[in-house]
């Protein structure tokens, strides 16, 4: 009796809870995640889904056409190509709101690390310097009275706004256009809110125009008792006039999750003490990667049960 199950393809590395749930009801084809697709003439026109952690290129989606949806793992999903996908009636569904809270919580520990040089004092302690040397010198900069201007009020950005206020400082923020929900004060563009603040949280995704978005000019506009935080895209910061503004005593300090080439970090930025660096884990949580996990099996089943995914991207021609 011929094989009626669905097939998935699974391009490159993504969570074991992924292929687990999906092997349970789906074939699955793993294949690796490079330049060229390494699928047969006879496998490619098996596949009817994807499920991608990563980029999926314009070349890929091409060279499936019985594609039906892509489910991308993580709410940024800059790496598949959904106009490509649009052009062709195909569905991108991401995994948005399961992970706003960790993200969230991540920025405010970033955040708290970078101003109070907490993992400097840390390893202070663990080296015995406390016993030996004396306590910990004093961190230069604190979050007390600061003005935090958020780039991008999305739903992470949101949640990063709530559990700022209750550390009493000012909030604005920066989006294409104002919000009529929140009290912030809002700035058009991310030279006026620089210009306006002392600590700048990027949240934004990866667009032709955030690219390079935070340059010299914004990092000269946030002042010398400025600090940058990153937890949205590498791509968004200028990091050569990053590391030159750190340097300089431009800006004061910078926090980052993301980097323009990861997992690439320039030296630079490792040997800097102005700095506190973490390897991209703003939602690498057990229990919020799973969740992820699940939503992206769960737009897989609700496709080719009900014809409609849960959490489809704007750009993909199913409207949420």
């Amino acid at each position: 009796m011929p094989n009626s199950r669905i097939t998935i393809l699974v391009p490159g590395r993504i969570s074991p809870r992924v292929t687990e749930r999906l092997s349970e009801r789906f074939d699955l084809l793993t294949v690796p995640h490079g330049k060229e697709l390494e699928l047969s003439l006879v496998d490619a026109p098996r596949v009817r889904g994807v499920a991608v952690s990563g980029a999926l290129p314009a070349s890929w989606i091409a060279g499936l056409p019985n594609l039906e949806i892509v489910a991308s793992f993580g709410v940024g999903y800059d790496g598949v190509d959904v106009h490509a996908a649009a052009a062709r009636g195909i569905v991108v569904s991401n995994t948005p709101d399961v992970l706003n809270d960790e993200v969230a919580d991540t920025t405010i520990a970033l955040l708290l690390n970078t101003v109070r040089q907490l993992p400097q004092a840390e390893t202070w302690l663990r080296q015995g310097r406390w016993a030996a040397e004396g306590p910990f010198p004093l961190s230069p900069l604190s979050l007390k009275g600061r003005h935090v201007g958020i780039h991008g009020l999305g739903r992470i950005g949101m949640e990063i706004a709530k559990r700022l206020e209750p550390f009493k400082v000012k909030i604005s923020y920066c989006t294409r256009r104002p919000r009529s929900d929140v009290h912030y004060t809002h700035f058009p563009t991310l030279l006026g809110l620089a210009e306006a603040v002392d600590i700048l949280i990027s949240i934004v995704p990866k667009t032709p125009e955030t690219i390079g978005a935070i340059d010299a000019a914004v990092l000269s506009a946030l002042g010398p008792r400025g600090v940058l935080i990153n937890v949205g895209r590498g791509t968004t910061v200028d990091e050569p006039a990053l590391i030159a503004a750190l340097k300089a005593g431009t800006i004061a300090a910078a926090g980052l999750d993301v980097f323009a080439n990861e997992p690439h970090v320039p030296t630079e930025l490792l040997d800097l003490p102005n700095v506190s660096l973490l390897p991209h884990v703003a939602s690498a949580s057990v229990p919020t990667r799973n969740a992820m996990a699940d939503l992206v099996v769960d737009n897989l089943t609700a496709w080719f049960e009900t014809g409609r995914a849960l959490t489809p991207v704007p750009e993909t021609p199913q409207k949420a």
